[in-house]
């Protein structure tokens, strides 16, 4: 059994830690927050051990796998600081998205789990659904062919504003562009136009253009504007010899093969379906709970942390184009 910590205790650090104790192959062992208030109420609730400290409980625990879901300056800025030191104490870590929005830093977190050997995945539980692996089953067996085409859409409706002019590219988009890179591979070139509603002080609406290496283009639409509806996600990916189309994560994945009338439709089913979106969150986790204990190689964690750094360099390329009005290409070193 995995001993887990959990450090960063707000929301999505609780339904970690729930999560955990829910699964047969982990046990939770601790818990952590900078906030006391926080620490204690999840400590006591789950009944473990609360830190204000990271580092002091690592030592004290040693824990063979630590979940990071702190917050920050646009949304991740606290996730590297921990993530280092969990990495150096010789435990797997799952990070949630985004892995880091400042490149080196990102960069540094991939290299470090890479020199001790950890797994290091990100919460990317948007392609940990039913649909979404069977859309890859269907393109791994051919059903695609030659890829053409991808387009994307994902949408949320958060008020306010918030603190970087970045945030909503930044915050939202790992979701968006993993699932691209999960069925498309890696991104060449980016393109990026965006637009502030009425009231926003940040770029609250963006299109991308991508190129992917293998030749492909994709289009990414993704908006703070727009209410929570049906569909809220949306990824059509497009071959030579057939198309398929995911709405909403877990929902409804379809097949339309070529010159052929008949179209495969799977549908989330009622009973032993996906019942919610913290199911996707159950899912990844487990995911990468079998992968640790399977002794997966790191290198070939589903929804690595060099996913997660892949992806945060399409979206600062994005905001480079945005910026500068220019095409952006990268250079596809991790």
């Amino acid at each position: 059994m995995i001993r887990v910590c959990v450090i960063g205790m707000g929301p999505i650090g609780n339904l970690h830690a729930d999560l955990y104790q829910g699964d047969p192959l982990a046990e939770l062992v601790g818990v952590c927050d900078l906030l006391e208030q926080r620490a204690k109420a999840s400590g006591e609730r789950l009944n473990v051990p609360w830190f204000l400290n990271a580092q002091q409980m690592l030592e004290s625990l040693t824990p063979d796998l630590c979940s990071i879901t702190t917050g920050g300056y646009e949304y991740s800025s606290d996730h590297h600081e921990p993530t280092i030191q969990a990495l150096e104490a010789g435990a797997h870590v799952l990070c949630e998205k985004p892995i880091c929005n400042e490149i080196g830093k990102a960069e540094e977190m991939v290299r470090i789990a890479r020199e001790r050997n950890r797994c290091f995945g990100v919460d990317f539980n948007h392609r940990f659904t039913h649909a979404a692996r069977l859309a890859k089953q269907w393109q791994e067996e051919g059903r695609l062919g030659d890829l053409l085409f991808v387009n994307m859409a994902l949408w949320i409706g958060r008020p306010g504003n918030f603190d970087s002019p970045y945030f909503h590219l930044k915050a939202l988009n790992p979701h968006s562009v993993d699932i691209m890179r999960y069925y498309c591979g890696d991104v060449a070139k980016v393109q990026c136009f965006a637009t502030k509603a009425p009231g926003r002080t940040f770029w609250s609406t963006a299109s991308f253009n991508m190129q992917f290496e293998n030749g492909a283009v994709g289009h990414l639409t993704s908006s703070y504007d727009i209410e929570r509806g049906h569909p809220m996600e949306r990824c059509e990916v497009a071959g030579v010899r057939g198309r398929f189309v995911v709405e909403d994560m877990w929902r409804e994945a379809t097949l339309y093969p070529a010159g052929d009338a008949v179209k495969s439709v799977y549908s989330n089913p009622v009973f032993g379906g996906c019942r919610d979106f913290n199911d996707t969150f159950r899912d990844r986790i487990h995911s990468f709970l079998q992968q640790v204990t399977d002794g997966v190689s790191p290198e070939q964690i589903d929804g690595s942390g060099a996913d997660g750094l892949a992806a945060q360099r399409v979206i600062q390329a994005g905001i480079e184009s945005l910026t500068t009005g220019r095409i952006v290409e990268l250079s596809g070193t991790d």
